[in-house]
């Protein structure tokens, strides 16, 4: 690897020009809360629409007339989205949507195109799986294909997060597995780590463990731990020992605190709660305050209507000086095992500026 790698994922705190989200339609994603879920969506994208564009995904001109009509009762000002008639299969465009990158050797930014299975367990795809050509088409934005030797490289966002210094945090559980949803199947730690680093540009790979319970990605790092600074993250904790998540966050609390980063300093790891847990048909949802989303105009954090709901804002409030910590209700949204960072992706400004943290 050369000291300067072609191509930087900048962090989420990096200014904006625009966020991705596609409008939801799915109803097998929100079984008996679909009509709920565009009331939800409305509130992430009027608290997303004063600091940057929305870009927002729909399947026709009809699904475009709903989401618009949502967003005038709630007060969105049309001249802050932009809809793009791209059809997705579900709505979770963090981990379909294009992963914008810095080119190292001219400005600008390309598209780092990353392959889509469904996590590996549905199979319904394809159309989520073309929402990066479309964008660089639509944008003119040049796409590079990432690949695991001469093979597709199968990523979701919400299974890597980075400080855009150099430093991704993944889980095992999710990237290395090899029997129960296998992304590359075959692939060895070396691989994949050697492919991160050409793809997104970094250095050091933060290994953790497991994720949370109820979580059907088998272990997206968006769930339990997250980069709120280039030394700093938190991570959730579950203080009951009777709870599921209490072992597997603890191994993991325990794992960042032996990291050295490049210059030999530890990580600070602040620790977020969790809340109780939710469930639906006998089945664990994956409520977490850690799928918050960073925002130029504010932090989205999911609450879940819980005594530690005001705990992780007022935790995240002191992390995040530079713009509002803001609660997004997600009882609803969460149902479908996923909350607003699933939802989101966001789009750097082509010229690179905003807080470096």
């Amino acid at each position: 690897m050369t000291d300067t790698p072609e191509y930087r994922m900048p962090a989420e705190w990096e200014s904006h020009e625009a966020t991705w989200i596609g409008w939801p339609h799915n109803a097998s994603d929100w079984p008996g809360k679909l009509p709920l879920i565009p009331w939800a969506y409305g509130e992430i994208v009027r608290r997303l629409a004063p600091g940057e564009l929305v870009r927002i995904l729909v399947n026709s001109r009809a699904h475009a007339d709903r989401a618009r009509k949502v967003l005038r009762q709630v007060g969105v000002a049309e001249s802050r989205v932009e809809f793009l008639s791209f059809p997705t299969n579900r709505g979770w465009t963090r981990d379909f949507g294009p992963w914008f990158v810095r080119r190292a050797t001219t400005p600008g930014l390309a598209i780092m195109r990353f392959h889509f299975n469904a996590w590996a367990k549905y199979p319904d795809w394809a159309k989520d799986d073309r929402i990066p050509e479309r964008a660089s088409n639509a944008l003119g934005i040049p796409m590079v294909r990432a690949r695991i030797g001469s093979r597709p490289f199968v990523l979701e966002g919400g299974s890597v997060d980075v400080n855009g210094a150099g430093s991704l945090l993944t889980t095992e559980e999710c990237l290395l597995d090899s029997t129960t949803q296998a992304r590359n199947p075959g692939t060895s730690r070396p691989e994949i780590e050697a492919a991160l680093r050409r793809a997104l540009g970094v250095r050091d790979i933060l290994w953790l463990g497991k994720g949370i319970a109820g979580d059907d990605t088998h272990g997206h790092v968006d769930d339990l731990c997250r980069f709120v600074g280039p030394r700093t993250v938190v991570l959730c904790q579950e203080p009951n020992a009777q709870d599921e998540n209490h072992r597997p966050l603890e191994e993991n609390r325990e794992r960042l605190e032996g990291i050295r980063l490049p210059d030999g300093g530890r990580l600070e790891v602040v620790r977020l709660p969790m809340p109780a847990p939710l469930y639906f048909r006998g089945q664990r949802l994956p409520a977490s305050y850690a799928n918050f989303y960073i925002a130029n105009a504010g932090v989205l954090v999911p609450t879940f209507n819980d005594s530690r709901d005001r705990e992780a804002l007022g935790i995240l409030g002191e992390l995040f000086r530079d713009r509002p910590v803001v609660g997004i209700h997600a009882v609803d949204l969460v149902w479908g095992l996923g909350t607003i960072h699933c939802l989101t992706q966001q789009q750097p400004r082509a010229v690179e500026s905003g807080s470096k943290r």
